[in-house]
């Protein structure tokens, strides 16, 4: 038996091809396994793995709305979410309180 990776049924079965989910149909080989697994690797602006609880620092000024997030400010431990119009980071910034960001506009502290 073999878990889906998109509904993490534990009755996926191997046809000879493909990996079969008997619940929810989903169909996938090895090969889209590893590409999700390299998806889901967030880096910063230079290159650094970002994880849950990392501190990093905005590497350019950012407008939201009436605010700009000045370059050098901290935004301290971070959550890797799912994408929402390209921000893939959640951060807590003082003075500002919780925000959106994208890893390219982060460098890891």
């Amino acid at each position: 038996m073999y878990e889906c990776p998109k509904c993490n049924s534990e009755y996926g079965y191997d046809d000879g091809v493909a990996y079969n989910c008997p619940e929810c149909g989903h169909i996938w080989t090895d090969l889209c396994i590893e590409k999700e697994k390299e998806k889901q690797i967030v880096r910063d602006s230079v290159g650094n793995e970002l994880q849950d609880g990392d501190d990093v620092s905005i590497i350019k000024d950012l407008k939201m709305g009436s605010t700009t997030l000045k370059r050098g400010m901290k935004a301290q431990k971070i959550q890797l979410i799912e994408e929402i119009d390209g921000h893939d980071l959640e951060a807590r910034i003082s003075g500002v309180g919780r925000v959106y960001l994208k890893s390219e506009f982060v460098k890891k502290l």
